[in-house]
């Protein structure tokens, strides 16, 4: 049986336990992460938690809705068990009626029918499997990217574990932020106190690179739960793009967990020379649904759409 739960009806010890032992499990669906990322999240869980959805809301003018939090590529259901369309489908039907809008993304091993009205497309991960040695990964690196990684290293570019992260995010507020993804100060300083609290719970790390004078170029923070590591978020210079310190970043984080049973997550991009430069390590596509419904009468719906869309829903 599938139960809808408000936030403080959960039992957050049970639901966690369900997250890391899931055979889907990931930190994105932690009870910690998620109350740092959505401004309020409810729940469907299944039996005694062998199952959960989080549902993270939004309410705008008395509309309810379900959407997407920043700094969470992947939700959608988690199970202790083996997960089938049919289960999936079950969880969809179950999100109550009061949530009259929903557009949000569903994980790598949720699965729907090919017919099913809630499918808005798809979204791409790009990942890595770790599990052969350094050399046998080095081997499927594009020659571009082996350039980059020796004209890092000609540069003086070195790669370290010790920066911080108000390194990494200044870097890419002053740079990339400013030009083509403008946060807001409550973005900034959610991604902060995200980063904190991965450190202190020993599921986030930070790899910056530095140049010959001592000086930050770029840097990664990676979050690891259930043998995998997430690109979550990185800063970079201009320096970073003169060296291509970046790619001695990967290369360093990859040359470290080679030939274990890890999985490096890049989190995909829909820029093509950000996939490009992933799928320069070897990484490989990986496929997540995207979902939308909309509950609302036919003749409203446009006009729902359209005003989500002017209040910068995302």
């Amino acid at each position: 049986m599938i139960r809808y739960l408000k936030h403080d009806e959960i039992d957050f010890g049970k639901w966690d336990a369900c997250i890391g032992n899931a055979v889907n499990g990931i930190f994105y669906g932690y009870s910690w992460y998620l109350d740092i990322c959505a401004d309020r999240w409810d729940a469907l869980v299944e039996n005694d938690y062998q199952a959960v959805m989080p549902l993270p809301y939004r309410r705008k003018a008395g509309v309810k809705y379900i959407y997407q939090p920043f700094f969470i590529q992947q939700l959608g259901v988690f199970s202790t068990h083996h997960l089938t369309k049919t289960q999936c489908t079950r969880f969809l039907e179950a999100i109550p009626r009061q949530f009259r809008f929903g557009e949000f993304n569903m994980n790598t091993f949720n699965s729907l029918p090919d017919d099913h009205p809630f499918i808005n497309g798809a979204g791409v991960t790009c990942e890595l499997d770790l599990i052969a040695p350094y050399e046998k990964l080095k081997g499927k690196y594009s020659n571009n990217m082996r350039r980059n990684i020796k004209k890092a290293r000609d540069n003086g570019v070195y790669v370290t574990q010790c920066g911080r992260p108000e390194e990494v995010i200044d870097a890419f507020r002053n740079n990339r932020g400013r030009r083509k993804i403008p946060f807001s100060e409550r973005d900034y300083k959610v991604l902060k106190r995200l980063i904190y609290a991965g450190i202190h719970k020993g599921m986030a790390t930070i790899r910056c690179a530095y140049t010959r004078n001592n000086e930050f170029c770029a840097g990664i923070v990676f979050f690891t739960s259930h043998k995998k590591s997430v690109w979550l978020f990185s800063g970079a210079m201009e320096a970073a793009r003169k060296t291509s310190a970046m790619s001695l970043v990967v290369n360093d984080y990859i040359s470290e967990h080679a030939g274990r049973e890890h999985i490096l997550d890049f989190e995909g991009s829909s820029d093509p020379n950000l996939a490009r430069f992933y799928r320069g390590f070897g990484s490989e596509e990986c496929v997540f649904l995207r979902i939308k419904f909309n509950h609302f009468p036919l003749f409203m719906k446009p006009f729902v759409q359209t005003y989500l869309f002017f209040r910068k829903y995302v």
